[in-house]
């Protein structure tokens, strides 16, 4: 297969919805079909003792939700997978806003019967904002649910986006037992077991007047399809693959992950639509990804993933050429050339070594301190910067410190790191040490994500008090010297690591008080940046 060939036949695309909307799990059943596992477990694996291969941090498994992005690779039907699990949790939606920058399209799961909600509001967006094709997979329909028609409706009133469902669920009220391809023309009909879901269900497929079909949901349940259909027909969007590309039209497909309705038509449907490897912005022109310079970027650092050997971990989304293990790279931010050792593709925890990857494709290397995320890196003569990616103005903060004093030199590296990864900012007292830290999160469960990683990874039990700011701004301007700036109970000079001073208050009503104690002062808000 030649280098091209490949390129086109990877897929890249993140899972993103509101909290509990069944992501996770479905992607836990596109690994099933595709054959990267033999048995699905939930999230919540109650009913078979397994936990999502997406969710590898302990904390994950503990409560149940995905804290933290997680890359996934397989092959199926020729084409090479790569899903980047995100966390719905909007506490983390900063992690789910850098890995769409490393997307070439997304899944969004709706739940059938809450509709478009508030979290999957915000990344469509990001998603529509960056021109991201999305792909709509309406969950849990063995659930009593809205009507097709009212979330599609919900779809384009809420999100502004027209829908044309690919299928369509065959029964009533809530009460399905399959999907109609509107293409194929084919009745799909699942056969439910007691497996919750662990093993693919059986299938019964055939045409709408076929005796299997007929007999297995009775003739009520295929003429209000029937009506449904003319009805689509009459009033519904065709599909218009430039609609999709544009972020205008959204595929729609309906299902149960936890049941496994409707996964795998899903799954080769959405093969056959989603867009392979695009072309990506640079600051100084954009990059094809038939290239065959290798370039590429860092969108996500995580630090120990493997407790054994306390290592760290870059994330790098290839967007063009090919990468071979053993060659030269440039370092842009670092101005330095380098071999990126250990280069891993990625089943959440679990990883192996690979020798070659390409355009399309997500890989971890080692990363021994240097890179940071948006970083790009490039091969030896060419040297260009990927566009940014968001960083955020955190909106809660405490201070941080260790209980026990002689854990300096842990706390100081676990508050380092983890700071590195972009799951929370530091900030520290202008000529102060690092014994004690200012950490600002955008939200409050990621107090509780630090505290436990600091806890289980570095050994260190902290010390947290809570502080009263909401508001943060950069000191643009002031006259006389910093430690002599007029502060009230409602504001703190605080200062962050790469040296930059800033405010932080209580309220906003508290930013024009300090002005006005203050004159010459002048700040501005720190709004999401291309960092």
């Amino acid at each position: 297969m030649t280098d091209l060939e490949e390129i086109k036949r990877r897929r890249t695309f993140a899972i993103i919805s509101h909290p509990d909307a069944g992501k996770t799990t479905l992607t836990e059943k596109l690994l099933l079909y595709g054959g990267a596992i033999h048995l699905a477990g939930s999230v919540k694996a109650r009913k078979t003792a397994r936990y999502a291969v997406s969710d590898w941090m302990e904390i994950e498994k503990q409560r149940g939700i995905s804290v933290t992005s997680s890359v996934l690779q397989f092959d199926y039907q020729g084409c090479r997978i790569n899903i980047l699990d995100t966390p719905g949790h909007a506490d983390f939606s900063e992690d789910t806003y850098r890995t769409l920058m490393a997307v070439d399209s997304a899944v969004m799961v709706i739940d059938v019967a809450k509709g478009v909600e508030a979290q999957t509001k915000k990344l469509f967006k990001v998603c529509s904002d960056r021109g991201i094709p999305i792909f709509t997979f309406v969950n849990k329909i063995d659930h009593f649910g809205k009507n097709p028609f009212d979330l599609m409706a919900d779809i384009e009133d809420v999100l502004g986006i027209r829908s044309c469902p690919m299928n369509w669920p065959i029964g009533v009220n809530g009460d399905y037992t399959g999907i109609y391809d509107r293409e194929t023309e084919m009745c799909h009909i699942f056969i439910k077991d007691n497996a919750h879901g662990v093993k693919k269900l059986e299938v019964i497929s055939g045409k709408i007047d076929d005796e299997a079909i007929v007999s297995q949901v009775g003739q009520e349940v295929l003429d209000a399809l029937r009506d449904d259909l003319e009805l689509l027909d009459e009033a519904g969007d065709p599909f218009d693959a430039e609609k999709v590309a544009k972020g205008e039209l959204t595929p729609m497909f309906f299902g149960s992950a936890m049941t496994n309705f409707g996964v795998q038509p899903f799954l080769e449907k959405y093969l056959e639509l989603a867009p392979p490897p695009e072309a990506r912005k640079t600051l100084e022109g954009t990059i094809e990804p038939e290239d065959p310079a290798f370039s590429g970027f860092i969108f996500k650092i995580q630090a120990n993933m493997n407790k054994a050997h306390r290592d760290r971990l870059a994330f790098m989304r290839i967007c063009s050429g090919k990468f071979q293990r053993d060659a030269e790279y440039y370092h842009v931010q670092g101005n330095k050339k380098m071999r990126l050792s250990q280069p891993q593709q990625m089943m959440a925890a679990e990883r192996e070594i690979v020798e070659e990857a390409y355009a399309g494709d997500v890989i971890g290397v080692f990363d021994p301190g240097i890179f940071a995320i948006g970083d790009t890196i490039t091969v030896p003569g060419k040297k260009f910067t990927y566009s940014g990616i968001p960083t955020f103005a955190p909106e809660h903060f405490a201070r941080v410190s260790a209980k026990d004093s002689m854990k300096r030199k842990q706390f100081v590296k676990g508050t380092e790191q983890i700071a590195q990864e972009g799951a929370i900012q530091i900030f520290k007292v202008p000529n102060s040490g690092m014994e004690e830290v200012i950490v600002g999160v955008v939200g409050t469960l990621q107090f509780d994500v630090f505290e436990y990683r600091m806890k289980n990874e570095y050994g260190v039990d902290l010390r947290m008090e809570g502080l009263p700011y909401e508001e943060i701004r950069l000191i643009d301007e002031y006259p006389g010297e910093l430690t002599d700036l007029n502060l009230g109970t409602d504001a703190e000079l605080l200062e962050d690591y790469r040296g930059r001073n800033l405010l932080v208050f209580s309220s906003y009503w508290a930013i024009d008080f300090t002005c006005r104690r203050n004159p010459g002062l002048k700040v501005s808000e720190i709004v999401v940046s291309e960092g």
